[in-house]
């Protein structure tokens, strides 16, 4: 087998987390990009009516490709212990049957993103004038779901085995493929909003070839097998088992999101388009919690599979510094330019406003989400999923809507929809690290966490 990856079990910690952290942070800035595109394209070329009709598909994208990351989380924890125990036959057929459950996957929720997309647009409240055109994009955007599923789980599996650096690279040729496209269907066709979503599926398409080829260098027998896996379903279990929670926490926090849409949208189409901007930009300033987060649950993962629990401790709280110095320094520095950067997408004077004034609230407590991330990570890392799913579900969707249902019928103002998802980030820091001080003192004696 040929491996460039990173063996976590030995080597000084915080190079070793800052070389795997680093390409996925760049990663996820090229994935951001990726996503923002469309609606930078249709904000600029067509009009801030196209971009609140784009913003509004946040919420109902975010429900179905939020699970399918979770998933890719079970595929990579599964993995990655499998690479801790250095067994070269088992790590190659779990890689195998994960990628072959990837496919099987994909294909039914394509078929079920397609056939859903008006009734997740009408539960997130999307206005009449938008309708059309946001279903328009909504479905052609899904029905590249089937690629999502694929990238995202064969990215997992990479990154479960040390290699970071091979989805950064194909991330970075599928974003400039998506960039292009946007140009040509967007500026230089004038498609609108569908051209934008068939660029995004292209790309996706695109990724989903490179990934292929990238894992085949693995074994030369590498294929997909529904016969492989159907006799070998106890990987698909353990697969599941971690990756449903995970997926359905990620899946039930949107779907909380398309009802605070819900909100949003009776504010109008400028409170659409600048939250939806300031949503976009949220997620660049989330990239180095996410990454390090990602990191340590494959750190963990291999060490937990090689038994090296005092090592899995140690990078917790290096993880979390590191998570932290990155976040307030890019935090901090879209804190400073919000103005400017929500103008990128459109420059309508209310459209600006409201989308500074969302960031300029939701930054200061960024710390918050960095603990978030590296307990998620810790916790996964383990094995730790179900839990850590009803606690998120509890703070980030239950708090979050209780809030929303007290004070919006006394005040609605637009303020509370920015206030919420702090609101709701807090709750979850404190269920979360209650839960994992817990578990920590009940599993002192093994050294597990």
């Amino acid at each position: 087998m040929k491996s460039k990856g990173i063996d976590f079990c030995r080597g000084n910690i915080v190079q070793q987390l800052l070389l795997f952290s680093i390409p996925i942070m760049l990663g996820e800035l090229l994935q951001n990009l990726y996503n923002s595109v469309d609606a930078l394209m249709v904000g600029k070329f067509v009009g801030k009516e196209a971009l609140a009709a784009v913003s509004i598909c946040v919420g109902p994208s975010d429900l179905m490709i939020g699970f399918f990351n979770g998933m890719s989380v079970g595929s990579s924890v599964v993995v990655a212990h499998a690479f801790g125990l250095h067994n070269r036959d088992k790590l190659l057929r779990t890689i195998r049957v994960s990628y072959t459950f990837s496919v099987l996957f994909g294909v039914s929720m394509a078929i079920l993103g397609i056939l859903c997309s008006p009734l997740m647009l009408q539960a997130a409240g999307a206005q009449a004038a938008v309708f059309d055109t946001a279903l328009s994009y909504l479905r052609i955007y899904l029905s590249g779901l089937l690629f999502t599923v694929i990238y995202n789980i064969s990215a997992g599996i990479l990154r479960a085995v040390g290699d970071s650096n091979t989805p950064f690279r194909i991330l970075t040729i599928s974003c400039c493929l998506n960039i292009l496209l946007d140009v040509l269907f967007v500026k230089l066709l004038n498609v609108g909003v569908i051209g934008a979503a068939m660029a995004t599926v292209f790309s996706q398409l695109c990724s989903v070839i490179l990934i292929y080829r990238r894992l085949c260098q693995f074994s030369s027998d590498f294929r997909i097998s529904f016969r492989e896996m159907r006799d070998h379903l106890e990987i698909v279990w353990k697969v599941i088992s971690i990756g449903i929670p995970s997926g359905l926490q990620s899946a039930m926090i949107a779907i909380s999101n398309l009802f605070v849409w819900r909100y949003i949208n009776s504010f109008g189409t400028d409170a659409s388009a600048g939250i939806g901007v300031a949503m976009r930009l949220d997620r660049f300033a989330l990239m180095p919690c996410k990454a390090f987060g990602m990191s340590l649950t494959t750190f963990v993962g291999q060490n937990v599979g090689a038994k090296q629990y005092q090592r899995s401790r140690s990078g917790i709280l290096c993880s979390l510094g590191l998570a932290a110095s990155f976040t307030i320094l890019l935090g901090g520095g879209i804190y400073i330019f919000a103005a400017p950067c929500v103008a990128l997408f459109n420059s309508d004077p209310a459209v600006v406003a409201i989308g500074a004034a969302m960031i300029h609230t939701i930054i200061p407590f960024y710390l918050f989400l960095d603990v978030r991330e590296i307990l998620f990570g810790v916790l996964r890392g383990y094995g730790y999923t179900q839990v850590p799913m009803v606690l998120s579900v509890l703070g980030m969707i239950v708090v979050r809507q209780i809030f929303l249902a007290v004070t919006m019928p006394r005040f609605h103002a637009i303020e509370l929809m920015y206030i919420c998802f702090p609101v709701g980030w807090v709750a979850t820091v404190l269920l979360l690290l209650g839960y994992y001080l817990r578990i920590r003192k009940k599993c002192v004696e093994l050294e597990e966490l």
